[in-house]
């Protein structure tokens, strides 16, 4: 599952990007496919209360983008590949 949204840019706010979502199943073990891949985890993953894990990562190409890794007792989880 992807998610996301864009948002109206601000001239005071610094750094701002699209936001987009990535579904995974193990984020610790996702994590570790970003940086081996290159990129950079931005952090340590931070619990969304009723949701589950999330943290955000840069690409290779310096895009931000973001994982969540659900609850299992979200009603929609698809499997990642």
């Amino acid at each position: 599952m992807i998610n996301g949204g864009f948002y109206s840019k601000k001239d005071d706010w610094p750094a701002q990007y699209p936001s987009v979502v990535i579904a995974v199943d193990d984020i610790n073990t996702s994590m570790k496919k970003v940086e081996a891949a290159g990129g950079k985890v931005l952090g340590e993953p931070m619990e969304i209360p009723g949701v589950g894990q999330y943290v955000s990562f840069s690409d290779t190409e310096g895009n931000r983008v973001s994982m969540l890794q659900p609850k299992p007792q979200m009603d929609v989880r698809p499997k990642s590949q």
